[in-house]
């Protein structure tokens, strides 16, 4: 700002650059959306008749809903919901510490639906790459039906090479999404004005009276039909999740500036080409365009899609970084693909399993009509679960009066409900395929959280107070060598099991021993001047505790790097670390879990990255020492 107050020339022009830039990472979904949605009202697996009534009530219906829920719901209520500038429904979770003290119901709750709405979005990170790039690449049959044979191989290839690049990051490409998206919306505003200067009275579905009479006359399949209706706000939940990147205004000023323009005047053009031709309804958005225009088109989409793609898989890498270092995954390997942007990520085995999740959907399914009638279930009900949240949110945190706070979620649920309502009858037609992955990575979630629990009550049971054990050494002093030995333990307080295990078994301790902590608190990042505390408790010891955000990885050899200027000095080639490994043995004598969940937990853990990796140690400096552990 400048000292009048008024924003300056660097400032409009940084904020038009990160405006340009979310364009590319945050609107490719919803941006790609007219390709398909309207289609889907007229042709897909419910078609309802292109007549005028139908084509006015289900276009208002539309332009309602993008009002409602993307421009008043998300861009205005739910992105005040963040985490210290991270969004998205784990950071939401994160916010309300649902953790810590409080009443157990409404804690209970909270993580309930919190989780399931979590592991709801990968059932959306495996269909949205799927069904976008297959709805881009059927316009080739529109320009001839030779192309028919080869529209599903040509999408495998592409989402191929999407998958296989990956491991590459965004950062040279990213730069590259925003003007490309800029252009696309531009088409999609071109396209749209074209088609409204063939039939201008379709300017009339902004009246939501029409979408009042299309319910009256249509009855129960006109609420059939919001299922179809819904794909138009598909990408609203990622308006959340991707706000870490940018930031409320740019996200903002892109969508009230660029995007809902773009996609109304698209969705208007669309409609007005089936008020003069209802035969249209097989592809209306690439019958908007000119027949020369055809193939740049079905470029031009691809890219998009791809790019929509693109952030769908980030936007799962970044959820999966979040789950870890909350403890609600096992650890995976996670490979900063930027050192400038801390949030652009690559995690292998999320990437493979999305690869053959989509290339399995596109084989299956053939079309994205097929497609469009399994989507909408995940994301739906991941959308009444934010709006529940937030609720909770306006309660404990803004400290809204109850009637404001209930009467606001009453509307969003009442609009919410019904998507949700009209998507679950998509169950026999495939909408199973994105419940079933939630609820099965809510599965994973739980187990792994309850197991942890498990193993840390066991431990605790067994476990000596730091003091006690420090006090026994001052007292019985064993032999002393020269060099540092660091001993992780994830708890506070007490001995690391390992450091007992090593002085029974080797009878000596390292000149200086250091038990370190890594705890990730429950916002996106701590910076590096509040990460350390450091104490001396004597004798040699010395307690560290590294404070990490849930977007952040942890390095023990820079966390020891950083306790020089405090105290403790480590050389690296006399520095040995002791990490504890826990075998666990699943029985029917522990309470706690059902036996088949204490075999899956014991799977997991059996099968998470090395804690030597996840913590960035020096393989030939790392000495494990086990134990068995009845769960």
């Amino acid at each position: 700002m400048g000292t009048n107050g008024k924003p300056t020339t660097e400032t409009v022009r940084q904020s038009l650059g990160l405006s340009l830039a979310a364009l590319g990472v945050v609107y490719g979904d919803i941006g790609t959306s007219p390709l398909y949605a309207l289609r889907e009202c007229f042709h897909g697996s419910h078609p309802h008749p292109a007549t005028p009534e139908n084509v006015l009530g289900v276009l208002s219906l539309i332009v309602w809903s993008l009002l409602f829920i993307v421009s008043l719901k998300y861009l205005v209520f739910v992105l005040r919901a963040d985490n210290r500038g991270e969004g998205g429904i784990l950071a939401l979770l994160a916010l309300l510490n649902p953790w810590g003290d409080g009443e157990r119901a409404s804690r209970r709750v909270i993580i309930t639906l919190g989780l399931f709405g979590a592991a709801l979005l990968y059932g959306d990170g495996t269909i949205t790459p799927a069904i976008s790039v297959l709805s881009a690449i059927e316009g080739l049959k529109v320009a001839t039906p030779l192309f028919q044979p080869y529209v599903v191989p040509f999408t495998i290839a592409v989402l191929m090479l999407l998958f296989l690049i990956q491991h590459r990051g965004t950062a040279r490409v990213g730069a590259l999404f925003g003007p490309v998206m800029l252009v696309w919306f531009t088409v999609l505003a071109l396209l749209g004005v074209r088609g409204i200067l063939m039939a201008p009275e379709i300017l009339g579905a902004f009246n939501p009276l029409h979408a009042v009479d299309f319910f009256i006359r249509d009855g129960w399949n006109g609420f059939i039909v919001l299922g179809a209706v819904f794909l138009v706000v598909t990408g609203g939940e990622a308006l959340y999740a991707d706000m870490g990147h940018f930031g409320r205004p740019p996200i903002r000023q892109a969508w009230f500036g660029c995007v809902l323009p773009a996609l109304l005047l698209n969705y208007f053009g669309q409609g007005a080409l089936l008020l003069r031709d209802p035969s249209k309804a097989t592809e209306p958005f690439y019958h908007l365009a000119p027949s020369w225009a055809l193939y740049p088109l079905v470029l031009l989409s691809t890219m998009a899609t791809i790019i929509a793609s693109q952030a769908v898989i980030s936007g799962v890498f970044s959820l999966t970084r979040q789950a870890v270092q909350l403890g609600l995954s096992p650890r995976m390997r996670i490979i900063q693909t930027s050192s400038e942007e801390i949030g652009q990520i690559y995690i292998p085995s999320i990437n493979w399993a999305l690869m053959l999740a989509t290339i399995l959907l596109v084989t299956g399914f053939g079309s994205s009509s097929g497609l469009a009638a399994a989507y909408g279930v995940a994301v739906s009900t991941t959308m009444v679960i934010t709006a529940v949240l937030v609720l909770f949110v306006m309660r404990e945190r803004w400290q809204w009066h109850p009637l404001a706070a209930g009467g606001l979620t009453a509307a969003f649920l009442t609009v919410d409900l019904a998507f949700f309502g009209a998507n679950i009858l998509k169950l026999e037609a495939g909408a199973w395929i994105p419940l079933a992955a939630g609820v099965a990575v809510f599965l994973i979630m739980t187990t792994w959280r309850r197991g942890r629990e498990l193993v840390i009550t066991h431990l605790l049971a067994h476990a000596t107070p730091l003091s006690s054990f420090i006090a026994e050494r001052a007292a019985n002093p064993p032999p002393r060598v020269p060099g540092t030995a660091v001993f992780m333990s994830g708890r506070l307080f007490e001995t690391p099991p390992a450091l007992i295990h090593h002085l029974e078994h080797n009878q000596v301790l390292h000149r200086q021993v250091v038990i370190l902590t890594v705890l990730t608190e429950d916002v996106p990042r701590v910076p590096a001047a509040e990460r350390i505390e450091l104490e001396s408790p004597g004798l040699g010891f010395f307690r560290i505790i590294a404070h990490y955000g849930f977007m952040q990885n942890p390095h023990v050899p820079v966390i020891l790097r950083e306790c020089e200027p405090l105290g403790l000095v480590t050389d690296p080639d006399s520095t040995t670390f002791y990490l504890g490994r826990e075998n666990l043995i699943p029985t029917r004598r522990v309470v706690g879990m059902a036996l088949w969940r204490e075999k899956l937990f014991s799977f997991m853990a059996r099968n998470a990255l090395q804690a030597t990796a996840f913590y960035s140690l020096p393989p030939n400096r790392v000495v494990e020492l086990g134990q068995q552990v009845e769960i």
